[in-house]
């Protein structure tokens, strides 16, 4: 579970886009208030059943690290001159790690939603059911951007839970929160929607459901229920300054998830839409104007002020500017980041969407065509490092030993593809691709997967022969994808 010591109060700008589209909604009994009092017992008994235990395992690894010799460095570093000589290299073998948290099963045949953070180091997945019953889990995407996670397990009729529309959700309405926290699992607890689009600025895209239902470690990708039994968030984090639960958590809306899991079924990756703009709660644009003793009439203090348009992003295309006041996205009113967020997030590059904004006191509405990261409207889909014609393998003890070098991965291989002709060969070895060392296969993997949903899909790589010759090489992702694509 993610934990925020301090929450800010003021939404500084962040470019906006991303996307979403909904899941079916699945029937679920409604809550007994006959009494007057909201009956919550049928929603905690069913919701047990689909939130599952997830245990983690992260395997030992070698790791090599920079570390700092005092000796040296106030000995031998005065004594010949040199200052800040004493940074060393050292080999350290990380102990075998296990960690716990909880998710959510959505279908029957076995597809669980948890969060990123719960599962994005995993070498093991173990998921154990309110039944007790174990199975292996494996990680069909992760998406960092929202503390995402899909993954599956293989089972038949599996408990999967109702999935409600977080839209509706009302302040004050009353919800379960439901997980592993501290180990206990299958643990119950109940509060009310505290507030709504609440944004912490701990993940690039947030609209958050904050409630006063206890959350805590173990809770991370638990489910948040509505009296019906309805899945309406995915528990993500606590606001704490002790670590423990001190008053509220907070869930990533359904209205978000649903689009997560479906493109990552669909397409590997998720297709993110962007506005184009970057801007801050229009309330505290005029406070901090304020604060620089200048008086401003907007004609509303609603909405979104636009500080930044991006000069090839959507919003500039359409004819938005610096200034300008966003005040609803097809007709839903925004008057915080998180609702902008969660808004565009709802939808995939190529959408048109209606944006109504403000603009000398005028109001005005333009229909805007989102884009990619990479200021198109095309499908991205998610880069395999295999694909691109190259078998790689970490050096050895000896030849790093052999050729004086602490860290790069040999190319053991090369086949027809990008790799290859941007003059690759094999025994060739790699050692940074876009500034990033090369120790593992997985930063080779890692590098090329960020690489490929940025706005500059090109791998910078400088290599060495195992004559100690340097050599640097470009590949260019986006060719390579449209060469997959045809095959």
């Amino acid at each position: 579970m993610k934990t925020l010591e301090k929450i800010s109060t003021v939404a500084l700008s962040a470019i906006i886009g991303f996307t979403l589209s909904s899941t079916h909604l699945l029937a679920a009994q409604p809550a007994n208030v006959g009494t007057g009092m909201v009956d919550l017992t049928y929603a905690a008994e069913n919701t047990v059943n689909s939130v599952v235990y997830i245990k983690v395992t992260m395997n030992s690894k070698t790791q090599t690290v920079e570390y700092q010799n005092p000796f040296f460095d106030d000995f031998f570093g005065q004594f010949f001159g040199e200052g800040n000589g004493g940074t060393q290299r050292r080999k350290v073998q990380t102990p075998k790690r296990q960690a716990a948290g909880s998710g959510v099963i959505i279908s029957k045949d076995g597809y669980i939603v948890t969060n990123n953070h719960v599962v994005s180091e995993a070498d093991e997945i173990t998921v154990k059911l309110n039944d007790n019953r174990e199975f292996k889990g494996r990680i069909i995407g992760l998406d960092k951007t929202t503390d995402l996670a899909l993954i599956k397990i293989e089972g038949e009729n599996l408990p999967a839970i109702p999935i409600g529309d977080s839209d509706k959700l009302k302040l004050g309405e009353w919800v379960l929160a439901v997980g592993n926290p501290f180990n206990l699992t299958s643990t119950v607890t109940a509060g009310i929607v505290s507030a709504k689009s609440r944004s912490l600025h701990a993940n690039d895209i947030e609209s958050f459901i904050q409630t006063d239902a206890a959350i805590n470690q173990g809770n991370s990708g638990g489910a948040l229920v509505n009296a019906k039994g309805e899945l309406v968030g995915i528990n993500a984090m606590l606001y704490s300054q002790t670590g423990s639960y001190s008053g509220y958590g907070f869930a990533i809306p359904t209205t978000i998830m649903n689009k997560v899991v479906e493109d990552i079924k669909k397409y590997g990756t998720v297709q993110r839409a962007l506005l184009g703009i970057s801007g801050l709660e229009t309330s505290s644009y005029i406070d901090s104007e304020k604060e620089k003793n200048k008086d401003v009439d907007l004609g509303t203090t609603e909405g979104i002020y636009v500080a930044d348009v991006s000069a090839d992003g959507a919003a500039a295309d359409a004819g938005i500017q610096k200034g300008d006041i966003i005040l609803s996205v097809d007709g839903k009113v925004v008057n915080k980041m998180g609702q902008l967020q969660e808004e565009i997030t709802k939808h995939r590059p190529g959408d048109v969407v209606s944006v109504s904004f403000m603009r000398d006191k005028k109001k005005m509405t333009k229909q805007v065509t989102l884009r990619n990261a990479q200021g198109t409207t095309t499908e991205l889909k998610e880069a395999d490092p295999n694909s691109l014609g190259i078998d790689l393998k970490p050096l050895t003890a000896q030849m790093k030993k052999e050729l004086a070098l602490d860290y790069g991965l040999l190319v053991t291989a090369i086949r027809d593809g990008k790799m290859k002709d941007a003059g690759i060969t094999k025994g060739i070895i790699i050692m940074q691709v876009n500034d990033k060392k090369m120790n593992t296969k997985d930063d080779f993997e890692e590098i090329v997967k960020k690489t490929n949903l940025s706005s500059d899909r090109v791998l910078w790589i400088r290599a060495k022969t195992q004559s100690g010759i340097n050599k640097s090489f470009t590949v260019d992702l986006e060719d390579a994808k449209k060469e997959n694509s045809k095959k």
